[in-house]
């Protein structure tokens, strides 16, 4: 099975994933990730998308899904697709890679949230340097003030969740995800994420995939 999770920042996309990853043998396909894993193995992807990073432009949606699809080459089943696609062209795109694969997206799912909720979440957010583990200052706190409870990582505050910069994130979030709701809706599962701890956000999610 695949899916796709949607979500303002602070959602809970970050800490459903990790759920997932660990309980049902799920792997969270990261565009960020993908992008670390070429710029530091130089690939020719690589070298081509920090091209655009360093000149501070948006990586191409030519080189972003190229990406995506060499990764696919080697893993298709049981994805978390998170943060791709952000656009329709890039849903366009996925669509036909996994048809190309005899596989497809099977229920995408939209965590609703109220905009108070997530900045206050936001701005008590803590990232684990190395593994990028969610914590929060009030919410979930870790066993040891800031380190990570899995690797000892030091924990850190994003430099862009401070609360302008959340909002102008949100702003274009919700410009991006209008039409991706609209692309999706045949396999659309809304989930009220408001006042619901990870756990609980958990347990309504796995009774929709049902693994």
């Amino acid at each position: 099975m695949n899916i796709i999770l949607l979500g303002a920042p602070g959602s809970g996309k970050g800490t459903l994933s990790e759920f997932l990853c660990d309980k049902n043998n799920f792997t969270q396909l990261s565009t960020g990730d993908l992008f670390r894993e070429n710029i530091s193995s130089k690939t020719d992807l690589g070298l081509e998308a920090q091209k655009y990073m360093n000149e501070g432009k948006l990586v191409p949606d030519s080189v972003t899904n190229s990406m995506v699809e060499k990764y696919l080459e080697s893993k298709n089943t049981n994805l978390i697709f998170d943060g791709f696609p952000r656009t329709d062209e890039q849903a366009l795109a996925l669509d036909q890679m996994l048809k190309n694969l005899n596989n497809q997206i099977d229920k995408v799912f939209y965590l609703e949230i109220d905009e108070s909720v997530l900045l206050g979440r936001l701005t008590g957010r803590m990232i684990c340097k190395i593994c990028k583990r969610s914590y929060h200052k009030v919410n979930r706190k870790p066993l040891k003030e800031g380190i990570c409870d899995f690797d000892n990582g030091e924990l850190i505050v994003r430099p862009d969740d401070q609360e302008d910069k959340i909002k102008t994130r949100l702003e274009a979030y919700n410009t991006q995800t209008a039409p991706l709701i609209e692309f999706y809706k045949n396999k659309l599962i809304k989930i009220d994420a408001d006042n619901c701890s990870p756990s609980e956000l958990y347990d309504r999610v796995v009774s929709f995939i049902g693994v």
